[in-house]
């Protein structure tokens, strides 16, 4: 279900990945179109520009590692929709420049049901449990959920995104000297453009598991690919590009590390 966990709960702080898993079931590969195999939905290299980012202090990390093509993990499970307009599914047919994924018949009602409970049950029973036992032990404790995504993706928001899109679902998932504190690191971030619950307010695992009165903090970072690597092959990694936005994160673990509500 993932490819890397590692905990270390002397900090309250957990950074989840979902989106970074390159893997397919080879039944599942073999269904796809060969553009859809290329998975050109992937947040290619955020695991990567975190590694860069972490210092020499302690990090729990939970990051997917198959497909968001397989299941997606950060949408609810009944795949209610999390926003107006166009977006992409629980199990998602599309890619999200509006391409077929499937070179056959997509999956159906009981294929998605399968999918639901192999995959994105177990990931989601881990990410409950790393949670409540930070905050059984702290008090409190903070999903950072780490994404990015294309920084123009027409179908699914006008223009071009800003670098750095803090979402909180418009304050509802931490609380507020939370939001403040990393609006503040966002101002500093000088050369990157940023902005909060602008298009992406936070996805079902902000929404989710965000709930400030219980002690659950929870914020989606979506970083806009272009600052960090070249969006014509996202698969290629340059650490020198990343290394500006990487400096950047370092001083936002550890601040979140820090936190108390």
């Amino acid at each position: 279900m993932w490819s890397r966990a590692s905990t270390a709960r002397s900090v309250p702080l957990l950074i989840n990945i979902p989106h970074a898993g390159t893997e397919l079931p080879d039944a599942l590969s073999r269904r796809l179109t060969p553009a859809a195999r290329q998975l050109p939905d992937t947040d290619w290299q955020v695991d990567r520009l975190l590694a860069l980012a972490q210092d020499d202090g302690p990090i729990n990390l939970l990051q997917a590692r198959w497909s968001r093509y397989v299941v997606d993990l950060n949408r609810p499970p009944d795949d209610r929709p999390l926003y107006a307009g166009e977006g992409t599914g629980l199990v998602p047919v599309q890619t999200f420049g509006g391409a077929a994924l499937y070179a056959d018949t997509p999956p159906g009602a009981g294929e998605i049901r399968l999918r639901v409970e192999r995959y994105w049950r177990p990931y989601h029973g881990r990410l409950a449990q790393e949670l409540d036992a930070l905050r059984q032990r702290h008090g409190h404790a903070v999903l950072l959920d780490l994404h990015s995504i294309r920084s123009r993706v027409p179908r699914l928001f006008d223009g071009a995104l800003p670098d750095l899109n803090l979402g909180t679902f418009d304050g509802g998932s931490c609380a507020p000297s939370l939001q403040g504190l990393i609006a503040e690191w966002l101002e500093s971030a000088t050369g990157f453009s940023s902005v909060i619950n602008g298009r992406f307010k936070g996805g079902y695992n902000t929404r989710h598991y965000g709930d400030p009165g219980s002690g659950l903090h929870a914020i989606q970072l979506e970083i806009a690919q272009s600052s960090y690597l070249d969006e014509t092959r996202p698969a290629y990694w340059d650490e020198r590009r990343a290394q500006p936005l990487a400096s950047r994160l370092r001083e936002l673990i550890a601040a979140l590390r820090q936190w108390r509500p």
